[in-house]
């Protein structure tokens, strides 16, 4: 077992990588990365001397920047189409949050309810007033 103390673990967001590891790690050059920057599709964090960073995060962003200009968009295409999915992560986290919600109402009222139920053979009974004859 080794004496070393564990690394903390680094976030996806935490800025890292300069651009030029951050550009060999997406597969393209540094200068396409300064272009996505100017077009507003990445926005890499800057240090204090205005040197640009990469996170994880980024990084996976500008994989599928690529993946999608090499499927023929160009970059306003792209950009929309981040959007689009941004869009719809937002959205599928809010019904996942509405659902739970409404899962945990109806759970609710059938905990709250159960104790008002009446067993059918147990409340039934049959009137037939008199006969006549």
């Amino acid at each position: 077992m080794s004496d070393r103390p564990k690394e903390p673990q680094r976030s996806r967001e935490h800025a890292v990588y300069v651009i030029s590891v951050a550009a060999e790690l997406a597969g393209v050059h540094p200068q396409t990365l300064r272009i996505y920057e100017r077009k507003g599709l990445v926005d890499p964090a800057r240090t204090q001397g205005g040197s640009r960073r990469y996170s994880d995060a980024d990084i996976e962003l500008l994989r599928r920047i690529q993946e999608l200009t090499n499927e023929g968009l160009n970059l306003a295409g792209v950009q929309r189409v981040l959007v689009l999915e941004d869009e719809i992560r937002r959205l599928r986290a809010e019904l996942d949050h509405t659902r739970a919600h409404a899962q945990a109402q109806v759970d609710e009222a059938e905990r709250r309810n159960r104790y008002d139920l009446v067993p059918v053979h147990q409340a039934v009974v049959l009137y037939e007033g008199r006969r006549r004859r």
